[in-house]
């Protein structure tokens, strides 16, 4: 299966991907209850990640893995400005918590040692179970274990640990939302040395 790097052409069928993926997702899906919303919100981010150059997809966009290398960033320090009124405009009040959310990931995320963070992987709907979304993560650690580098992820969903171990990766730990009952595992998938 080809797996590529998105270009600027591909961000509204990477978009439109990632919101079919998270559209039942514990936590994005809550956030963003409306399709479109989650659309815009990612395509935010994709915007941020693509100049990085690990933003991979599959030729047609049927799964997407967006990958934020040592030292690069999920967003642009002048974008940062820009999330508190893109939540407000797409969700209103609602936006509060979304920040809370996201300051609680960036309190957790793991900071001593350089690693590749996989920040969002997700398959179309109509794609899932043929292996396609797995595909592209094993394109990721592939290009990773070449360099011989770590890679650390959030799973907000506990259906996908499984699938993240089987790839190397290893629960580090787990914090909880603001609605009081949403549970992220952290995992961390030690650098190889070949």
């Amino acid at each position: 299966m080809e797996v590529r790097s998105a270009t600027t052409s591909d961000v509204q069928a990477v978009s439109v991907t990632l919101a079919g993926a998270f559209a039942q997702d514990p936590v994005w899906g809550w956030a963003f209850p409306d399709r479109a919303q989650l659309e815009v919100w990612w395509r935010f981010w994709v915007l941020g990640a693509l100049p990085q150059g690990w933003v991979r997809m599959t030729a047609g966009a049927e799964a997407v893995a967006v990958w934020i290398p040592p030292g690069g960033y999920e967003c642009a320090p002048e974008e940062e400005a820009h999330i508190e009124p893109l939540l407000r405009a797409l969700i209103g009040d609602r936006g509060r918590l979304v920040l809370e959310t996201l300051e609680l990931f960036e309190t957790h995320h793991v900071q001593e040692a350089p690693h590749y963070y996989l920040s969002l992987l997700g398959t179309a709907p109509e794609h899932r179970g043929h292996g396609v979304g797995m595909a592209v993560l094993a394109d990721g650690l592939a290009r990773i274990d070449e360099q011989h580098a770590a890679a650390y992820l959030e799973s907000s969903n506990p259906v996908n640990i499984g699938r993240y171990e089987s790839v190397g990766f290893v629960p580090r730990g787990e914090f909880e939302l603001p609605d009081g009952h949403t549970v992220i595992t952290t995992m961390w998938r030690a650098a190889r040395q070949q």
